[in-house]
């Protein structure tokens, strides 16, 4: 295998420190190694930026493999990582992470008093950085600060008083908002009403403040909208990544905004915060000497690239011609009339079998369109923010490229994600797996909070299995039980869950004819990681090769 010559251009145009703007599947990851490997060769270190925990971890093994076979070490840092796992994972010649994990362990360090509690390669932690879906990073979320803050609860009392004081005042009568900068402004009716609700004669009063508590009521009120701008999940308001669609549990609104809106919703108030340390991303990667970035939408933003990062934007051709046809933009009068249309195309697009992906901006409206669908008795998925379906997410991809599948995500199912037409067939054998086995090994129901309700299977065709899967999956099914019977203690659903998941990496690992090898070699009963190990790898077999037939078949349902 090599890099395909599109692949190298790309590999030199992230070396001269420039943005590669390659279409989606030309394969940026695999481009990364080329500039990653060369600038590691100085010993200085180089940084792999992703979005997220899981992209970071994903390119550091799949990748990691090349760099290591070269000569090098890779490191990985993800959340959670103690202190002393980090030191080691940036001690290396490549580390892999993604860009908040990055920030904060430079303001961390920042703010260590002692050399040994250090993390990063002081004195000079940035050397070569090559940062993926950089537009996002850099431009999007560029100007959003990084906090680390302190606590300050002495004035948690007056958020639900202001909140229900906001609830009698009137827009319009009492205050009037301005949407283009979010701010809230008080009529003089709107001030002498609160003052006398409040019982004070002055809400600006420096020995009885109540007029920030009382505006930024009023903002919850009007802008902060739950299932949009933020859930509600075990008693936190958890604000969702308007960008990436997903939950941000460590990051909180400042200003007294996060616990405007906790009063809001009739939440215990969190400490107030206060700030102690600070940085926006493009501050950040300012730091490095050397910064190069991919991404397959930055051509619209390059004067901004050029201004802010001297970091011109080449455009790497296609390794083949581009066969996707591009629709005109549809306008609509009405949200109803827009969703109508929308659930009249997927009706259509489900009769004819081809799989289909609705990008929504919320919550609201993902779960909205699924009413639409559900009103119709059209089987679909759903991927957002909500524990239920998040905790899916896996699952939901690997059946969205499917014959007839109808998936409504937020932004969680963009960067990074790959839908596979006719469906993921490792992902395909794990559920497999686990329907024959788990109900053997646990009879606990599963937390949806955590485990998440089952994909829809409606309108999928039924994978076929062989005569040897079907064996196979009965003896893992025969020997959980075994092991159900004869332990004293109840398997919970989590043990049952984590078993049968290490029994498939196992199998991922050692591989089919391997495996063959090792329960021949046990004349009676072979343990059941090994049972379960086999059975999913034949199963994996079957269904590589109805995915592979499906897929084929997707590809001939065009309708233009």
């Amino acid at each position: 295998m090599r890099h395909f010559d599109v692949q190298i251009v790309g590999g030199a145009v992230l070396h001269d420190g420039c943005i590669a703007e390659m279409k989606t599947g030309e394969g940026k990851t695999l481009v990364s190694t080329l500039a990653a490997y060369l600038n590691a060769l100085t010993g200085d270190g180089v940084h792999v930026v992703t979005v997220n925990d899981y992209l970071a971890q994903r390119d550091a093994e799949w990748m990691g493999r090349v760099h290591r076979f070269l000569g090098l070490t890779v490191g990985l840092i993800q959340a959670g990582m103690k202190s002393d796992e980090r030191r080691a994972n940036y001690m290396c010649d490549i580390t892999y992470t993604n860009n908040s994990e990055l920030g904060f362990d430079y303001l961390r360090d920042n703010l260590s008093r002692k050399k040994e509690q250090l993390v990063m390669r002081w004195p000079r932690p940035f050397h070569f950085s090559i940062v993926d879906e950089v537009d996002s990073v850099l431009i999007d979320e560029g100007r959003n600060p990084l906090l680390i803050s302190g606590e300050d609860n002495r004035e948690a009392a007056r958020y639900p008083v202001a909140a229900k004081v906001a609830d009698l005042l009137m827009e319009g009568a009492h205050y009037t908002v301005e949407l283009k900068g979010n701010n809230i402004d008080l009529t003089e009716d709107g001030v002498t009403y609160a003052e006398m609700i409040l019982g004070t004669n002055d809400l600006w009063d420096e020995n009885d403040p109540w007029a920030r508590f009382v505006t930024n009521a009023l903002k919850a009120k009007e802008f902060y909208r739950r299932d949009v701008q933020y859930i509600v999940r075990n008693g936190k308001a958890l604000i969702i990544n308007e960008l990436t669609g997903r939950v941000e549990p460590k990051r909180r609104w400042s200003d007294g905004i996060h616990q405007a809106v906790e009063a809001k919703e009739g939440l215990k108030i969190q400490a107030d915060s206060v700030i102690v340390a600070q940085i926006t991303y493009q501050s950040l990667f300012k730091l490095y000497p050397k910064l190069s970035g991919m991404t397959g939408t930055a051509k619209t933003e390059e004067k901004e690239f050029l201004k802010m990062f001297k970091m011109p934007v080449i455009e790497v051709p296609t390794n083949l011609p581009n066969i996707r046809v591009d629709l005109p933009i549809q306008a609509f009068a009405t949200l109803r009339g827009k969703w109508q249309y929308v659930r009249e195309e997927v009706e259509s697009m489900f009769q004819l079998g081809r799989p289909v992906l609705v990008g929504t901006t919320s919550v609201e409206s993902s779960e909205y369109l699924s009413d639409l669908l559900k009103s119709r008795n059209i089987p679909h998925n759903v991927l957002n923010a909500r524990p239920k379906y998040a905790a899916r997410e896996a699952e939901i991809i690997a059946q969205a490229g499917r014959k007839h599948a109808i998936t409504i995500s937020t932004n969680m199912a963009g960067r990074g994600t790959d839908i596979i037409l006719g469906g993921n067939p490792k992902m395909l054998a794990k559920e497999i797996v686990e329907d024959n086995v788990l109900p053997f090994l646990s009879h606990d129901t599963p937390d949806v909070e955590t485990e998440g309700e089952s994909t829809s299977h409606k309108g999928l065709s039924k994978i076929k299995l062989g005569p040897s899967s079907l064996a196979l999956l009965a003896k893992a099914a025969i020997m959980a039980k075994y092991v159900h019977k004869s332990e004293s203690n109840e398997w919970s659903f989590q043990k049952a869950k984590s078993t049968i998941m290490e029994s498939i990496e196992m199998s991922n690992t050692i591989g089919l004819e391997k495996l063959q090898e090792c329960v021949a070699e046990v004349t009676e009963m072979y343990p059941l990681c090994d049972a379960i190990a086999l059975a999913y790898a034949t199963v994996l077999k079957d269904c590589e090769i109805h995915c592979f037939d499906e897929g084929a078949e997707v590809k001939t349902l065009v309708t233009w």
